[in-house]
């Protein structure tokens, strides 16, 4: 049984309270759910606290047993300011390079639908009033009216971008211990387990559906971004590990 460190601790507290407030609040949602930034819901502090929100019970639930596994075991060798500086900065990775994302399915959706007639204002108009004009689903393809919709009205929510920067970090630290999914119960060393899994998460996200088939609520480039920014600052700590700029 990990013992639970402080931070992980602290963490799991608040995005309980967070997660039970909504229940209470549901204007709530609406502030701190992390929309897009061409949207006139879109505020400053919703790329931290996007991070704290989630959309139901088992989404809360798999997200903060991963942040008590991979969590405390990091935090126990890293220190906790340490291990709180790693775990934010991978959220704010996951919202960035999904906020990018969004973007281009955007724009890219929005180009096509003017080449093809469709007034950028009466789009907009629909759009901001969380509507769609179903003659957009004849000019763009499935996955690409998808895409565009979601882009602009599906906040995005949920701390699993700065899990997979932990299970990258995870990964990076101990590539031996064996790691296993509920769907496939066989043991898998960290080091195939989480590029796999990253793996997965890329195809999903360029394809644009779910493993188990239908659509997908999963912001696949949210992993993506949480992880590469784990292991970006994993190889920067490790290449500086012993010259002045380590970590103290």
């Amino acid at each position: 049984m990990i013992q639970i460190t402080p931070t992980v601790k602290q963490l799991l507290i608040i995005n309980i309270i967070f997660f039970v407030g909504t229940q209470f609040v549901p204007q709530a949602e609406q502030l701190l759910s992390l929309h897009y930034f061409e949207s006139s819901a879109f505020r400053v502090w919703q790329p931290l606290t996007h991070m704290f929100m989630h959309g139901n019970i088992a989404h809360i639930f798999f997200n903060m047993f991963a942040l008590y596994s991979f969590g405390s075991a990091l935090e126990h060798f890293w220190g906790s300011k340490k291990f709180l500086f790693f775990y934010l900065s991978c959220g704010f990775g996951a919202a960035l390079l999904h906020s990018l994302v969004n973007y281009y399915n955007f724009h890219s959706g929005l180009e096509t639908l003017v080449a093809n007639g469709e007034k950028v204002d009466d789009i907009m108009n629909l759009l901001k009033e969380g509507q769609y004009n179903l003659n957009w689903e004849q000019i763009l393809t499935k996955n690409d009216f998808t895409e565009f919709i979601s882009a602009y009205i599906v906040p995005a929510v949920g701390a699993s971008g700065a899990i997979y920067g932990l299970l990258t970090a995870f990964a990076f630290m101990f590539p031996n211990a064996e790691l296993a999914l509920m769907f496939i119960p066989i043991p898998i060393k960290a080091k195939y387990f989480v590029p796999g899994l990253l793996a997965i998460d890329l195809f999903l996200g360029v394809k644009g559906g779910s493993i188990f088939g239908g659509g997908t609520g999963i912001a696949h480039f949210a992993h993506i971004g949480g992880a590469i920014v784990g292991f970006i600052m994993m190889w920067y700590w490790k290449k500086n590990s012993f010259n002045d700029r380590r970590w103290n």
